[in-house]
């Protein structure tokens, strides 16, 4: 090997090791190593900074902001509401969890499906009396499996695409992935409907801040306008909106109170209904009944602001100006330009109207005001906001109009009748611009750090290919791969992506594996699609760590998983979708 490419070579296994030793973020790494390349000259200094440019930063950083708006939308927890089984067996709903998070992690990002159904998940436990490390490991596992079914569904199926196109080829579209894919996916699902069995029962998780403030009496008022979808239903429809979790305290009707209504009692319009529940079953309910809730219709910032009313959870302060007094009586809106939308007080159950209660020090409010003015707000009350407890109750959801985008990027996206940098990139702009997606939210969902170690690693992996580095890898696997059959060379290829991936992270993965992939298969006089396939399956089945990706971390302390845990159950899954792939590999993508 030449020098420049022994400096590549040292520079990429440094860079491993550092990533492995995990002291260092793995952003700060990959721009360390870009600075690294460039002092060594193997990076040229005009091409140092080409990675920000690439066309598949633009792509995740777009498909963050989907994956935001469908998760803010619900239209995907809405339907696993009807058909999720409460009291089905805990294979049943292991096998029911896996599919659904596959489904979705195949249309949004796979980190998003799972936060979205690890709730749900929680609920199942805990009605079952079971450990949440039953379900949240095979769903991490699931999450990553419906991945790879669309180009869209990982990181791998990106980037790979990018090199088949500089290779001289077309990019990979939207669902070349899907014929392996799905295959895959299916088997794995099964294979976790079963395999959940050898994980341990009893490992209990770490108790999240969340549980720990476990505030279950909201109280709410809203209003049965004429638009809403319980006009002419019952008290026991509503209750079922919130699965059974919420109750209704009184209903107000022509300056009648209905104190704890029958089941079979009809919703008239203008009924006003005084809600108690924890906060996210009453967002629920408000939001599919399409409720007004008191005090939303007064605003609060200007018509034309991107991002809605900021709603923030918070305990009232020993010298809070609003301790004896209620929000009628302070004219909280009037005074301060905020709005009172829901309180909590342990060890009391509400009655009362909202704007009635009477709020001492310790109470637990939902205030709504303009994003820029409430935290100033919040500390003139001497309200103290509660960390990392996000509470979105009675946000508006655009929900039509976001299914409505992500399908039309879909079809455009399939028909091949727009580049796919330019598809995502438009579909964000537009779900901001029709506010499905609050702009403060879609640049908190742009996942900063995963954009910089891309920028950084391109021309960083880049540099293997121009020193000439991946060609004498590929000279070395041919002549390993010389006396072996087709099959075993494909299959070799995705054995070394998969042992790679939980040590580099799947996207540096493919971005050092391809070239090398794509060079082994020339150098074999072989078709490199098949190889370039194999390279993104092997890097997305990063089963056997819980560092290697965000999903398998995401579960670790909820599921109170250790290190062992991981090949427990990934070492047969990875087993399996490598035994699984290679046959479906070489079907849909002959060598020859």
């Amino acid at each position: 090997m030449t020098t420049p490419q022994l400096l590549s070579v040292s520079l990429v296994m440094a860079m491993m090791a550092a990533f492995l030793w995990g002291r260092l973020r793995y952003d700060i790494v990959a721009m360390i190593a870009l600075l690294a390349g460039v002092v060594l000259g193997i990076v040229p200094g005009k091409d140092a900074f080409s990675g920000f440019s690439d066309d598949i930063v633009i792509i995740v950083g777009s498909a963050l902001v989907l994956s935001s708006a469908v998760a803010r939308s619900r239209v995907i927890e809405r339907l696993v509401a009807k058909v999720m089984p409460q009291r089905a067996s805990t294979q049943m709903q292991v096998a029911m969890l896996v599919v659904i998070v596959a489904v979705m992690s195949a249309i949004i990002k796979n980190i998003g499906a799972l936060a979205m159904m690890l709730p749900i998940a929680y609920q199942l436990a805990r009605k079952g009396g079971k450990s949440p490390s039953v379900f949240l490991m095979p769903m991490a596992f699931a999450s990553l499996l419906g991945g790879i079914v669309t180009l869209v569904g990982t990181s791998p199926n990106v980037i790979v695409a990018r090199v088949r196109a500089e290779l001289g080829g077309q990019p990979f579209s939207m669902f070349d992935f899907t014929p392996v894919g799905i295959v895959v996916a299916l088997a794995g699902c099964a294979f976790l409907a079963v395999g959940y069995r050898l994980l341990p029962k009893n490992r209990k998780g770490a108790v999240s801040l969340d549980q720990a403030i476990d505030i279950k009496d909201y109280i709410t008022e809203a209003e049965v306008g004429a638009a809403s979808a319980l006009v002419g239903k019952t008290v026991a429809d509503l209750k079922a909106l919130g699965g059974g979790d919420v109750e209704i305290v009184a209903i107000l009707r022509d300056k009648r109170r209905l104190q704890a209504p029958l089941p079979d009692a009809a919703l008239k319009p203008g009924d006003t209904l005084l809600l108690r529940g924890e906060a996210d079953v009453l967002e629920r309910v408000v939001a599919e009944g399409r409720l007004d809730l008191d005090g939303s219709h007064r605003p609060t910032q200007k018509d034309d602001a991107l991002d809605p009313d900021l709603v923030s959870e918070a305990i009232v302060g020993p010298n809070s100006v609003l301790i004896g007094q209620s929000a009628g009586d302070l004219g909280l809106h009037a005074r301060f330009g905020v709005n009172l939308i829901a309180i909590s007080r342990s060890g009391e159950r509400f009655s009362q109207r909202l704007r009635d209660i009477r709020i001492r020090a310790g109470d637990i409010v939902v205030i709504q005001g303009d994003e820029k003015l409430l935290p100033e707000k919040l500390g003139e009350l001497a309200l103290l906001p509660l960390a990392e407890r996000a509470v979105s109750l009675g946000s508006t959801r655009r929900a039509l109009i976001t299914v409505a985008i992500v399908l039309a990027a879909v079809v455009t996206l399939a028909a091949g009748l727009a580049p796919v940098p330019l598809v995502f990139f438009a579909a964000a702009v537009a779900l901001i611009t029709f506010r499905c997606v609050p702009l403060r939210e879609a640049y908190s969902s742009i996942d900063a750090p995963i954009l910089l170690m891309l920028a950084a690693l391109i021309p960083v992996s880049d540099s293997l290919r121009s020193t000439g580095a991946t060609d004498v890898f590929a000279a070395w696997l041919a002549q390993v791969g010389a006396g072996l059959p087709g099959w075993a060379s494909v299959a070799l290829m995705m054995a070394a992506a998969m042992a790679v991936t939980p040590f580099l992270n799947n996207a540096a993965t493919v971005l050092v594996m391809a070239p090398i992939g794509a060079g082994f298969a020339t150098n074999l006089g072989y078709n490199p699609d098949a190889f370039l396939m194999a390279v993104a399956l092997g890097a997305a089945s990063d089963f056997l760590t819980p560092i290697g990706h965000q999903c398998n971390t995401l579960v670790m302390g909820p599921g109170g998983y250790r290190f062992s845990d991981y090949p427990r159950l990934g070492a047969p899954l990875s087993l399996l979708v490598l035994l699984v792939a290679v046959p479906m590999i070489l079907l849909v993508w002959p060598l020859r």
